[in-house]
């Protein structure tokens, strides 16, 4: 059943305003500044994995019963920094879970010596190693901008959609500015869907998450038992969400919300690090390295790009609108069959303005996917 969400658009753009992510800077002259990478860890790595593995993810979200792999489609992860060892620590996740390695892995670093961070070392390993498990015949390209700068970031955006991209998976963002609009431009390819972590803040809206034309994905707590079957899943109390305080509201959310600015997120997958995923880490971050538990919405972004990938192989054709598709398949019977709806949970104190409720809500968007059903009808999208 979808619930169309009636709420105060000055009140929600107030709130946008005062909660917003840190990150780029919200000076109003454009994007200065840095983004930051929205990803949440247990604290201790060792020397085996403790986390969700990949079959028990897939299980979980039904992409076990699908016969598509991501074969032909090419994700691109862009991140920060340099992660030398990338390729070693996939071989190793890889080996350990029992995957195949992909057919194709390129590592592409926008200048000849970039800097290695410990933290977006990290993000880089969460985002190819779980963009892979879930689309695991997926080429990957990795883009690594000389820094978290926006105009780095974005540089490394352009290069992936120059490159062969067919979906582009950005775990980062930061405050809104009033010229974003300006930028959006980066996430206008036909056949390219572009998806973005919604932050780990809580209540607030961040970019490029907000941009109309890229797909925002939130957070949740998913409970599985040992097999990986569905128990339950609410809210993450992380994850990022509310109004664009710039972004006009996109005709695709007429009849979900209606406060005239674009909502996010759009979407939503597991990302309470108290539930999170195990990830294969060699370069040091906190003083130390190897398996890792991680979560935050920087889980979100490339999980649903190995969705979008198991969509498109089995489209045989890139989708050209996401978004007017994945709502699409939220409206009417449709709705049960293709997402978990998630109706408790909140992320932030603003009562029902931050609260998970029936249908379209700020926290999860529309859910979180049950693949099974929702990879064949995204297939059979126009």
């Amino acid at each position: 059943m979808n619930k169309t969400i009636r709420r105060a658009a000055a009140a929600l753009a107030a709130l946008a305003l005062t909660l917003g992510v840190s990150g780029f800077s919200s000076t109003g002259h454009g994007p200065a500044g840095t983004a930051t990478h929205p990803i949440h860890v247990r604290p201790n790595a060792s020397t085996s994995p403790q986390g969700l593995s990949p079959a028990q993810v897939r299980h979980a979200y039904g992409i076990d019963k699908l016969p598509n792999d991501g074969a032909g489609v090419t994700i691109a992860i862009v991140d920060a920094y340099d992660h030398p060892k990338i390729e070693n620590d996939l071989a190793v996740f890889d080996q350990t879970f029992g995957l195949p390695a992909p057919p194709s892995f390129v590592k592409h670093k926008m200048a000849s010596k970039i800097r290695t961070d410990g933290g977006w070392a990290l993000e880089i390993a969460l985002d190819v190693e779980w963009a892979h498990a879930l689309a695991p015949k997926a080429n990957i390209l990795l883009v690594e901008a000389s820094s978290s700068s926006l105009a780095d970031l974005l540089a490394a955006v352009d290069w992936a959609v120059n490159n062969g991209a067919n979906v582009v998976s950005m775990s980062w963002g930061g405050g809104e500015f009033s010229s974003e609009p300006s930028y959006d431009g980066h996430f206008q390819s036909p056949g390219i869907v572009f998806l973005a972590s919604s932050g780990d803040s809580g209540t607030g809206a961040s970019w490029p998450a907000s941009s109309p034309y890229v797909v925002a994905v939130g957070g949740t707590t998913l409970n599985v038992d040992a097999q990986g079957n569905y128990i339950s899943e609410t809210a993450w109390s992380g994850s990022g969400g509310g109004t664009s305080a710039y972004e006009a509201e996109p005709d695709y959310q007429t009849g979900f919300q209606s406060t005239g600015k674009r909502g996010i997120p759009d979407v939503a997958f597991d990302a309470d690090p108290n539930t999170g995923v195990s990830v294969y880490d060699s370069v040091r971050y906190q003083g130390q390295s190897g398996w890792w538990v991680v979560g935050g919405t920087s889980l979100s972004a490339p999980a649903w790009a190995g969705i979008v990938a198991l969509a498109d192989q089995a489209r045989g054709t890139p989708l050209t609108d996401a978004h007017q598709a994945l709502y699409n398949l939220a409206t009417g019977g449709a709705y049960a069959s293709n997402y978990h709806d998630i109706t408790s949970g909140t992320n932030g104190s603003c009562g029902s303005l931050c609260t998970a409720t029936t249908g379209y809500d700020f926290v999860t968007g529309v859910g979180s996917p049950k693949a099974d059903q929702l990879v064949p009808a995204l297939a059979s999208q126009p």
